[in-house]
This record gives C-alpha cells, structure tokens and sequence, in this order.
C-alpha cells in the first residue's frame, strides 16, 4: 500500500506568495444549470467553484500527485484494509457558523449512497460508517479497499453541514477559504476569502475570485489576450504560438491523464455487436488526430483510460491499427457492408470536436463506414446529450487510481457510464475490476489492470484516440506553485486557493 495513501503531506512552492487582489478567470464549461449541488458538478466551472473554493473535502491531491489531508488530519487503515479510521480537523465552522465534525461527514457520504449520484458505485463497498468522537470516523468496508483515501477526495464528496443540506445546496454553505458573495448560474461566481480560515498561510491568497463563464475557446483567449481577466482554461492549441510574442502572458501545459473519446452504446445496435466496435475502432487514424487536433499537444491512445500518470499503466499497449481494409473486413463479421452511424459531437466535449468529427468521417470512409457528425451547442450538452446519444464525444480528466477511474465510467450500471458497457458486454471485465480494487498485493494488482487494459483495447466500447495535456493561459501577474495538479484542469481545479498575485 503506497505510502502516500497513508499519509498526509505538504505544500511546496516556487516562491513566497504574497496576500491581496482580486483572480479573474475565464472558464469554459458553464452552464445554466450549475449550482452548489455536488452530484451535479461535471465540467471546468463548476468543479473549480465547488471544491476548488467554496466546499472542502475530506482529503486533497496535491500538485505533485500525493495525498493530503484537508478536512481530515490523519488516517489509517487494518490490515487487510478494510476498516479505516479518519482524524477530523478540529475548530472548523462552516460559512453560516456552523461547526463541522463527523456528522457532517457522515450527512454528506450518504447523499451519494443512491442512483442519483455519479459516485453511487464507488461508495457502495462502505458497510458502515460511524461516529468515534465528535472529530474521529470510521468506515467500515464490505471489501478491501487500497485507494479508499484517495477516493474522498473527489470533487462531488464535499462535505455540507448535516441538518442544513438543502440550504447549503441553495446558497453555497461550505468550510471552503471562499464564500459566496454572487452566483449567476452559467455567467458568473464571485467569492470573498474567508479570514482567520484554518488554511490561511498556506492557501487562498486572494482576497477575491470572480470566475467567468466563457465556454467559447476564442472568446476565452481574446479576454486574455486584452487583459479583461488573467487566467483561462483550456487554450486553444492552434494559438499556443501567439503567447511567445506577449512578454505579458504565459502558458502552462501539463500531461496527464486527461483523455479523449467516442464512446459508443454497447447496449444499443449497431454498438452491440464487437465486430462493429472494432470496425470502428480500425477506421480511426489517431496519429493524424493527435497532429491536427491536439497539433501534437498529447499522445496516442489505445482505447484504455488508464493514463501516463497512473501506476499501472501499460505503456507498450499498441493502439488497434488505422486500416480500412480491417475495419471492412469486421463489418463484413458483423454482417454488414456498410456501416452508417451517426455522431453527436460539441465544443463542450472538448475544443476541436467538430473537426475531430470531420477528420473521423474522412479517415473511416475508406473502410465502409459513413459518419455523421451532428453539432450541438455547448449549453447543457453534457446534462442533455451526452450518455444519451448512441455515439458521441465526449472527454474525461482521468483519475489519480485506476479504480477510481474505471469505476466510474465502466463499472456495470454506473451513473456515468457513457458507453454501457457491463456484465452483458463483458462479465469477465466487470469480475476484475472488483478483484483489482479488493487486492493489496501490488505484483497481482498489476496483472489484473493489464488484463483490463487489453479488455478496453480489443472489446470495449469507448474509442480513445489520445491523451491531451492542460494548457491554461495566464497573465504574467499571476504566480504558481512549482508543482501544478494535472488530474484535473486548472491545478486539479485548485487554483483559485493555490495560485497568487505576483
């Protein structure tokens, strides 16, 4: 069990950080739909005003990847771990003066504990939880559970005042170093710095955040560019160029698991059959993808989410070939000579979707395969189209664990499970997965994400062509740690409480 699971661990920075002024950021993947329940949070804006200022967590994935506590202090697990006991920070209050301790934690886990939330399957395993002391928890889990630290700290597993959910889902009531001052749903957050917070002196240097809707990438990188705020998420990477002839800018790129996909209904024909999803995976050239989308800011996939930044990595996976002569051959498997499909694709999925669309119809032609990529707005197209159109596109940040990856996004009848893949698709898949998380022996853990790895490439049903890196623009008036998060954009969407004034 890795030591970092077990352990908290400290901040790092480049340079002493200084107090004051006010971060304007421009972030994409607003919606009007956004609020300050959790269980919802699934884009850029929302995440990065959710845990990344106005919530907490129970614990945090720093800049270098480790794991830190946040609302706790300390943990540890038995043996075969299965039951693990969290310290809880003490003398915190929430916004409104309410003092947090373990009630609030336990309110909060068993919000996600149904269907309605994304993080329904991975809490499932908790038998029990109970209240030690005021500041003391313990979970019991019906299995084993390596990563189980790690997993608390996923944004939608803030902590809200027990008692209080409702209201603090209404106005945005957290233990977080920001507090609401304004919320336009899909426009605008502003928040104001907690004083005497119990991270002061080591986090949230501004006295101010406005966070910007911008789900446009030109409109994003025009704001930069004349000053109207001086962060961005997700640069265009057709203008990476332009920022070396602005002393006044800068750009920051980092890879990590962040990936690309298509994935298709395995439960729904034609994506059931295997020799289609092959077809389909053959008619994709994921080189020229990486050149001409990514403009070779990334790095081919083969179809496995299971990133560069993950422990059990497959590195020498081969990615199923770009050859039409295969793909015809498996729609002739299926019993088809042609395949029409349509695609449904969006700048919200991620930039470039819609040329990404038109490079896959060009490439997939040759093989019998005719796509139709149909565009959508960004507004709500991820609470509106995606997991609901049979083939679409779609993006993912990755996860810091490989189960808490594949959970979930490939875990049978997961909320989030874009391209229905489960027992029916593939039982023997569904059977690893539990087995991986369960197992503390490292060498047999990494047998068992190798198989999946290989699953995901030759049967699954979710097309990743490539892994993208971050690219975030900033103003030279802005600092950063030496280390910056890349499990998730924008410094693991911590930035508005980790970066500062320069």
């Amino acid at each position: 069990m890795a030591a970092g699971v077990l352990a908290a661990s400290g901040l790092s920075l480049s340079a002493a950080p200084r107090q004051g002024g006010r971060l304007r950021a421009g972030l994409g993947g607003a919606s009007s739909r956004d609020g300050w329940d959790s269980r919802t949070h699934m884009s850029t804006f929302a995440i990065c005003m959710g845990h990344g200022a106005v919530f907490d967590c129970l614990t945090e994935v720093a800049g270098d990847g480790s794991l830190r506590g946040e609302l706790a202090t300390h943990w540890e697990a038995s043996n075969d771990a299965r039951i693990w006991t969290f310290d809880l920070r003490k003398g915190v209050s929430f916004h409104n003066g309410k003092p947090f301790d373990a009630q609030d934690v336990i309110a909060s886990i068993r919000l996600h504990q149904d269907a309605t939330s994304p993080m329904q399957p991975l809490l499932a395993n908790i038998a029990e939880m109970h209240m030690l002391t005021r500041h003391q928890i313990q979970f019991t889990l019906e299995n084993g559970y390596a990563d189980f630290p790690y997993l608390l700290s996923d944004y939608h597993l803030v902590i809200y005042p027990a008692g209080q959910i409702t209201e603090a889902m209404q106005y945005g009531i957290g233990t977080g170093l920001y507090k609401v001052v304004e919320f336009e749903p899909g426009r605008r957050f502003l928040g104001k710095r907690v004083v005497d917070h119990y991270k002061s002196g080591s986090a949230g240097w501004f006295d101010d955040i406005e966070l910007i809707a911008m789900n446009d990438v030109k409109a994003r990188n025009q704001a930069l560019f004349d000053g109207s705020v001086d962060v961005i998420s997700d640069v265009d990477f057709s203008t990476v160029g332009s920022f070396g002839s602005r002393p006044d800018l800068r750009l920051q790129e980092v890879s990590g698991n962040r990936h690309l996909t298509f994935p298709m209904r395995a439960d729904l024909a034609p994506f059931s059959s295997s020799h289609v999803r092959k077809a389909l995976k053959h008619g994709i050239d994921r080189q020229a993808f990486v050149d001409t989308i990514l403009h070779g800011h990334g790095r081919v996939a083969a179809d496995s989410p299971i990133g560069p930044a993950d422990q059990f990595y497959l590195p020498d996976l081969e990615p199923l070939s770009y050859d039409p002569d295969l793909a015809r051959y498996h729609l002739g498997q299926a019993g088809l000579s042609h395949l029409n499909v349509d695609l449904a694709v969006s700048s919200a999925a991620f930039d470039g979707a819609q040329r990404a669309a038109d490079l896959y119809r060009a490439s997939a032609a040759p093989g019998g395969i005719a796509i139709t990529p149909t565009l959508y707005p960004a507004q709500n197209y991820w609470q509106d189209i995606w997991r609901n159109a049979p083939f679409s596109a779609a993006s993912w940040a990755g996860r810091a664990t490989e189960d808490w990856m594949l959970s979930l996004a490939y875990q049978n009848g997961a909320l989030w499970n874009d391209s229905g893949w489960g027992d029916d698709q593939n039982l023997h898949f569904q059977s690893l997965l539990q087995q991986a998380r369960a197992e503390l022996n490292v060498g047999k853990r990494q047998t068992l994400y190798h198989e999946i790895q290989h699953i995901l490439r030759d049967e699954g049903s979710t097309i990743i062509p490539a892994f993208a890196n971050w690219a975030h623009g900033l103003s030279s008036t802005i600092a950063t740690p030496e280390d910056v998060g890349t499990l998730w954009e924008m410094d693991n969407a911590r930035f508005a409480e980790r970066w500062w004034q320069a």
